[in-house]
């Protein structure tokens, strides 16, 4: 049984797991197009993005990383760089291409702030429809705890995503949260746990 809800204390007990794939790093712009070729091939995605974080009021930045996963490889677009290009904006917007993420519609918005027109589909909101069917706690940290029993290290959160370089635990940290949405959907849809939503 999976449980549906889980304190601080017990997700600071369990071991702490991440990504452990391949990580690809997209920040030129004549490399979207292979990518996002493999990646229409993809029935199911994680999903998450990274926004600088700004300390001053009134000041919001941009989204400067979108990180798309599968279970085995992680592609982190850095934005700030590229731009938000055509190709991976009609990715976003394919029907036959289920996104999952956490808090995705924040997401969402600050992607629709990159271009004028955008209109995603298909996605997957794991906080919104998880609390449909009984979960108390959601957040990527809670749901990883509960479903695949580790606990996800957030250390990286509020870390500069506009960085020249980004780091290796930056990376990794970003590969985890949309590799993480992934993996909590696809062994609780394996379980059953999903079935009244997909009905």
């Amino acid at each position: 049984m999976i449980p549906t809800r889980i304190s601080k204390d017990e997700v600071n007990a369990l071991p702490l797991g991440q990504f452990e794939g391949e990580i690809y790093l997209i920040d030129q712009l004549e490399d979207v197009e292979e990518v996002v070729e493999f990646l229409d091939t993809q029935p199911l995605l994680g999903f998450d993005t990274e926004t600088k974080p700004s300390f001053r009021k009134g000041v919001i930045n941009e989204v400067s990383l979108l990180q798309l996963s599968t279970s085995e490889q992680a592609f982190l677009f850095r934005l700030n760089s590229i731009g938000f290009p055509d190709e991976l904006r009609a990715l976003l917007e394919r029907e036959h291409i289920l996104k999952i993420g956490a808090a995705v519609h924040d997401d969402l918005k600050g992607l629709g702030k990159l271009t004028d027109s955008f209109y995603p589909q298909a996605f997957f909101d794991l906080n919104d429809e998880l609390r449909k069917i009984g979960f108390h706690n959601v957040g990527v940290r809670n749901l990883s705890g509960m479903v695949l029993g580790i606990r996800i290290s957030k250390s990286e959160q509020v870390s500069n995503w506009e960085a020249q370089e980004l780091t290796i635990k930056q990376q990794r940290y970003a590969a985890t949260d949309a590799w993480a949405c992934l993996e909590v959907f696809k062994k609780l849809r394996g379980e059953g746990y999903l079935d009244e939503l997909f009905q």
